[in-house]
């Protein structure tokens, strides 16, 4: 019996490291406004990972029971705002983004989340001006 349990534990543990859950993750994000001097790097989490998704190529005879479509999306989210540097008095130097508090897998929000994919630009792309990097 202890065997079958310990064998279940360590299936389990090794299982757990092969599949990502939606969890919040590290990432940083670029803000660059064309009236103020500087790009700026803010380091925030956003939600990314595994959930599970089906869709049926049948779903016209099965019904919309085969279809199950969730991603990782917020759960609990908080807002921060930062003064972005080297803008002149007429701009607006606020800008507020996202951090990510808790995730889970489930339809995305269109009225609160950005649910599509954009493609970002290479690497060496993220700015045009000189980069300043922001911890909050």
């Amino acid at each position: 019996m202890e065997l079958s349990v310990a064998m279940c534990g360590l299936l389990c543990l090794l299982f757990s490291q092969a599949v990502p859950m939606c969890v919040p993750t590290d990432y940083t994000l670029y803000e660059e406004r064309r009236e103020c001097d500087f790009c700026v790097a803010i380091n925030t989490t956003i939600c990314m990972g595994f959930c599970y998704s089906r869709d049926s190529n049948m779903k016209e005879l099965a019904g919309p029971r085969f279809l199950i479509q969730r991603g990782c999306t917020y759960d609990q989210v908080e807002y921060r705002t930062v003064i972005l540097p080297g803008c002149p008095l007429h701009a607006n130097p606020l800008f507020t983004y996202p951090v990510a508090l808790s995730c889970h897998c489930g339809t995305c929000n269109t009225d609160s989340d950005e649910c599509a994919h954009k493609a970002s630009s290479g690497d060496g792309a993220r700015c045009s001006k000189p980069l300043r990097h922001i911890y909050p």
